[in-house]
C-alpha cells in the first residue's frame, strides 16, 4: 500500500489515491484544495526536517527516508518516504510543486528534535520576525533625540522601551492568533501565503500544525503579556528616577494602555475592530504610528514632555509615516486571506472594497506615508546632524521602491506572484525604519 499525494510549491494539496485515503484515514473532499501536506506531520518535525528534504528533491532529483506522520485519529504512522519535485509538462518548465511518495513500515521511527527547533518554534508561535515594525521606530526616535543634542534621552530607559514594546507587539500577535482560530478564520483560510515554510498571511499556522494548542496559545499570550508589564514597572520607576517626574510615567502608561486596547482588541470580541470595515486599518495605524513614537518619546526622554508641546506633536508626527507603511503591511496580506475572512466576518476593507478596487489603497497608504515624511522636511532642518539633501533623496528611492512594489500588486492581486510584494512590503517598512535611524543622526557625516 503506498500514498502518492502531490502538492504545490506551498505545500498545498493538489492530487491524492486511494492508498492516501486508506492510510491517513482523511476523505479526498477534506483535504484537496482545502488543507497543506503539514497536516499529516508533527509541527515539530515540519519545522526542522521538511525544508532539507524538499531542499535535497530540488537538488538530487528525489528525497528519500523514513519519518512518522499523524493519521486523523491521532495514531502514528511509522513510514518510508520518497519526495521529488513536479513540473509543468517536464522538467524545461519551471517547477509546479512536489509528488510524495508514503509506505508503512513496521519499524518504529524516531525523529529527534533539535533545541535549534524548539527556539524556532517559539518565534513561529510569537512571529517574532513582524516586531521590526514596532521595534525599530523606538530607535529611530532615539536618533532623534540623539540628532538634536547629548543627554536628551536615557539608554537604559531606551533598551527597557524597546523591550517593552517587543513584548507587547508579541502579545498582540498571539492573541490574534487566538481569536482568528477560535472565529474560524484561520481555518478555511487555504490562501495564506507561505513560501518556503514561512507564514507571512493567515496567522502563524502554529495551532494548525500543532505546534501548540489553542488553549495553549492564550496561555503564552497572557504570559507575554504579564512580561510587558513587569518591563513596564522597571521603565516607570527609571523614568521617575531619570525625570524626578510621574509626568512621563502617566503619559506613556496612557499611550501604552491605548496601544495594547487597539492591538487586543484587532481581532477580539465583541470589538473586533478587522471586521468593522476600516477600523482595523486605522488601529494598527494608530498603534504602529503615532501612538508608537509618541509613547517612546514620553518613555525615553531625559526631559519631562509636556502634554501638546511643539515637542508633542514632532513626536506624534514622526509616527505618520511609519503608521501608514506599517498598514500596508497589513493591508497587502489582506489580498490572499480575503475569500476566507468574508466568511467569517472579517470585513476589512480589502473584503469592503473588493480586490480590484483595494489595489489603489495600497497606493494612497504609501504615497500619504511619504508625502508626510517629506513634510517634516523642514521641520527636522533644524538638527545639529540632519542633511535635507539626503533625508529627499532617501525618501525618492524608497517611494520608487514603493511603486515598483505597487505596480507587482495591481498586476497580481489575484496571483501567487502576489507573495513578491507581500515580502517587499515588509522590506520597504524595515528600509524606511533604518534610513530614519541614520537620517535623523548623521553624526558620521
Amino acid at each position: 500500500m503506498k500514498s502518492v499525494i502531490t502538492c504545490d510549491m506551498e505545500g498545498r494539496v493538489l492530487t491524492m489515491n486511494d492508498d492516501a485515503v486508506k492510510i491517513f484515514g482523511y476523505k479526498k473532499e477534506e483535504i484537496i484544495g482545502k488543507k497543506r501536506v503539514s497536516i499529516f506531520s508533527p509541527g515539530e518535525v515540519v519545522i526542522q526536517n521538511v525544508g532539507n528534504w524538499l531542499s535535497t528533491a530540488d537538488k538530487l532529483g528525489e528525497f528519500v527516508g523514513k519519518t512518522y506522520f499523524v493519521k486523523k485519529d491521532g495514531s502514528k504512522i511509522n513510514a518510508k518516504i520518497s519526495i521529488r519535485p513536479t513540473f509543468a509538462d517536464g522538467k524545461s518548465n519551471a517547477q509546479t510543486g512536489y509528488c510524495g511518495v508514503t509506505e508503512v513500515i513496521d519499524e518504529n521511527v524516531d525523529v529527534p528534535i533539535n533545541f535549534s527547533t524548539k527556539i524556532i518554534k517559539g518565534v513561529a508561535i510569537t512571529r517574532v520576525p513582524f516586531t521590526s515594525a514596532s521595534t525599530l521606530p523606538v530607535l529611530a526616535i532615539a536618533s532623534y533625540y540623539a540628532g538634536i543634542g547629548d543627554g536628551l534621552f536615557n539608554v537604559t530607559s531606551l533598551v527597557l522601551a524597546v523591550l517593552g514594546v517587543l513584548l507587547l507587539h508579541l502579545t498582540s500577535n498571539v492573541f490574534n492568533d487566538y481569536f482568528d482560530v477560535s472565529d474560524g478564520t484561520d481555518e478555511g483560510n487555504n490562501e495564506y501565503f507561505q513560501p518556503g515554510g514561512a507564514a507571512i498571511t493567515g496567522g502563524s499556522r502554529a495551532i494548525e500544525l500543532g505546534i501548540i494548542t489553542l488553549k495553549k496559545t492564550k496561555t503564552v499570550a497572557k504570559r507575554l503579556l504579564l512580561a510587558s508589564l513587569t518591563i513596564a514597572t522597571f521603565l516607570f520607576y527609571n523614568i521617575y528616577s531619570v525625570t524626578g517626574s510621574t509626568e512621563n510615567i502617566k503619559s506613556a502608561l496612557g499611550v501604552g494602555l491605548l496601544g495594547l486596547f487597539l492591538g487586543y482588541f484587532y481581532t477580539a470580541r465583541p470589538l473586533r475592530l478587522v471586521s468593522r470595515r476600516g477600523l482595523g486599518e486605522l488601529a494598527v495605524f494608530l498603534a504602529f504610528g503615532p501612538l508608537l513614537t509618541l509613547g517612546s518619546g514620553f518613555a525615553i526622554s531625559s526631559e519631562t514632555i509636556t502634554l501638546f508641546s511643539s515637542e508633542f506633536y514632532i513626536l506624534l508626527s514622526l509616527g505618520v509615516p511609519f503608521g501608514f507603511l506599517t498598514t500596508n503591511i497589513l493591508y497587502i496580506n489582506q489580498f490572499p486571506d480575503a475569500d476566507s475572512d468574508v466568511l467569517t466576518g472579517k470585513n476589512h476593507l480589502v473584503v469592503t472594497l473588493g480586490k480590484k478596487v483595494a489595489r489603489w489603497g495600497y497606493f494612497i497608504f504609501l504615497s500619504l506615508g511619504f508625502y508626510s515624511s517629506v513634510y517634516l522636511t523642514d521641520l527636522l532642518n533644524t538638527h545639529q546632524y540632519f542633511d535635507k539633501n539626503v533625508f529627499l533623496i532617501g525618501n525618492s528611492v524608497l517611494y520608487l521602491f514603493g511603486l515598483f512594489i505597487f505596480i507587482n500588486l495591481y498586476k497580481n492581486y489575484e496571483s501567487r506572484e502576489l507573495v513578491k510584494s507581500n515580502i517587499n512590503t515588509i522590506i520597504l517598512q524595515t528600509l524606511f525604519a533604518v534610513f530614519y535611524i541614520i537620517s535623523l543622526n548623521l553624526f558620521f557625516v
